[in-house]
């Protein structure tokens, strides 16, 4: 009969070599990241073993989570991004934009049912006003001043220094002062600069992104990182992109989290229309959780928080990655659009009472969370706080991406043709 010592005698000497290497908080390179991607069997679950006892180390039994509302206040775009089915150029029909005011009554209403932060990202709409971003948060800060505003990528941010006629450094001030927080680290996908001009050609570089996140830590901006995978990147892809975050946040130290988003295929124009030759349909479910453990092997002595997206990954899947190596389980977000379009089925909002059973049923302690990761509160006992959002019955007052691309007083204007 195999006993349990016999199986582990089985695992490959490379991987184990690796593996306690991690353990004791030795730097993994990128090789070594890609040996452990082509882990299986016994070495497989090691690798996930470890990521688990390294996340236990690190930030121990709490699994953090934020009330949030994504605001994503247009979806016109002069850009046509192979990944995206969110963004409407402005001449088709169904282009959209949230004037201020509505931006401002979706932030407040969020504040109301207890969320600490709203994120803001958008398309890239034509002929935008160079002060835009710095008015929305201007007016949200008038109306609510203690809300986090997480807002504007650094696609977004490069869009509007262009627009404004100022230096990325310059326009980065302009948005601090104006009100903005923490950057999200999207508009990342994967930093390898021939794989973006093959799935995103025009969007901002390799070099561009990295000189806009580290302007903005140095700024004392801080903010998140990402990796869209699961497309047409290699292993050794991914790993360098993961080795490339580390190295930035070894110079800054401005990271709060790293995110996996697994590329949700079905209503992506690169797979929908079949624009590349062995494109995939995102990743399998032994690759979402290697994933998420190397990155939590590699970045464990540099970035606390590994958080997983529940609206890409579903709920169950969800409650494994945190077995897996990810502590974090993000957002409430109240409104997401960006995934939802691409035809992720798993919802736009996700109430904190919902989490806290997840984390509970795996036993272990959920806990809100404000952007920074500072705890604001933790649940380690069995009496269950009601929170504003949880007594919400009726989330049709959220309205959806389906019902907000039909509203005719948030239909794009096109300043072209007026």
């Amino acid at each position: 009969m195999t006993n349990i010592d016999s199986l582990f005698k089985n695992a490959d000497p490379i991987v184990v070599d690796i593996l306690n290497n991690a353990l004791s908080e030795k730097e993994i390179s990128a090789n070594d990241g890609l040996e452990l991607y082509k882990t299986q069997g016994v070495d497989f679950h090691l690798v996930g073993f470890v990521a688990d006892e390294l996340r236990r180390r690190r930030v121990g039994e709490i699994v953090s989570y934020v009330v949030n509302r994504n605001i994503n206040f247009t979806n016109v775009c002069i850009k046509q991004c192979g990944f995206c089915a969110f963004s409407r150029d402005f001449r088709e029909e169904e282009g959209y934009f949230l004037p201020t005011e509505e931006i401002v009554r979706r932030a407040k209403e969020a504040h109301q049912l207890g969320a600490t932060e709203v994120c803001i990202q958008a398309g890239l709409p034509p002929d935008m006003e160079g002060d835009l971003y710095e008015n929305i948060c201007k007016e949200i800060k008038k109306e609510i001043p203690n809300i986090h505003i997480h807002g504007f990528s650094p696609e977004e941010i490069l869009y509007g220094s262009k627009r404004s006629g100022v230096s990325i450094e310059e326009f980065l001030k302009r948005m601090k002062e104006a009100g903005v927080n923490t950057l999200p680290g999207t508009s990342a996908e994967i930093l390898d600069q021939k794989l973006r001009d093959k799935i995103s050609p025009g969007r901002i570089t390799v070099k561009e992104w990295e000189k806009i996140i580290k302007s903005a830590h140095n700024l004392g901006i801080n903010t998140t990182s990402t990796m869209m995978f699961g497309h047409l990147e290699t292993l050794e892809e991914r790993v360098k992109h993961i080795e490339k975050l580390r190295d930035i946040q070894k110079e800054t130290k401005g990271f709060t989290e790293f995110v996996p988003l697994n590329f949700i295929h079905t209503e992506a124009p690169m797979y929908k229309h079949q624009l590349h030759e062995g494109i995939r349909k995102g990743g399998s479910g032994n690759d979402v959780l290697l994933t998420h453990a190397i990155a939590r092997i590699m970045l464990n002595n540099f970035i606390n928080n590994i958080q997983m997206s529940w609206v890409k990954e579903g709920q169950k899947m969800s409650q494994l990655l945190l077995m897996w190596g990810a502590n974090d389980f993000g957002g409430t977000l109240i409104n997401e659009s960006i995934s939802t379009s691409a035809g992720s089925e798993y919802g736009q909002l996700l109430r904190p009472k919902e989490i806290r059973r997840m984390v509970k049923e795996i036993g272990r302690i959920p806990a809100e969370r404000n952007t920074q990761y500072d705890i604001l509160r933790k649940f380690d006992n069995d009496n269950e706080l009601e929170e504003e959002l949880d007594k919400v019955t009726d989330t049709s007052q959220f309205g959806s991406y389906v019902e907000l691309i039909k509203i005719n007083k948030f239909k794009y204007s096109n300043p072209r043709r007026e």
